[in-house]
């Protein structure tokens, strides 16, 4: 069983899974958003073949910890993911998780064109990760 992590955004969704033991989140893919329809079909399959027992959703909290229009959204998005899968969603506060990544691929040198393809897999990875180690004992 895995876990998944998401990186929910207007135009695409980082896409990130644990190991089996829960312990190491990895890359995925990044899905170029078409209907929601085929969002959480596409969703729904990749926790079918992977064994998904749970989905973390990155929550884009305002920096005082409010929940503004954009974590409204994400969090409907949840809802009917959750519905459409029979998975539990849980959400991770994703507060700078893309800053994160960001730097991570300016310190490693990937060009800009490169960066803009797998900033929201690695803000995924990050969001997960960031849960993996929270609620590890």
């Amino acid at each position: 069983m895995r876990i998944m992590g998401l990186d929910v955004g207007i135009k695409r969704i980082g896409i990130a899974l644990s190991d089996p033991m829960e312990i190491v989140a990895g890359g995925h893919s990044v899905l170029e958003r078409k209907s929601l329809q085929q969002d959480l079909e596409h969703i729904n399959g990749l926790c079918i073949s992977y064994e998904v027992k749970m989905i973390v959703v990155g929550l884009p909290l305002n920096m005082d910890g409010s929940i503004g229009p954009k974590a409204l959204e994400i969090k409907e998005f949840a809802i009917q993911l959750e519905e459409f899968t029979g998975i539990k969603t849980t959400f991770w506060d994703e507060r700078l998780s893309t800053v994160a990544a960001e730097r991570v691929l300016l310190e490693a040198d990937v060009s800009r064109s490169k960066r803009k393809k797998v900033i929201d897999k690695l803000a995924a990875v990050t969001i997960l990760q960031n849960y993996l180690d929270g609620v590890r004992p």
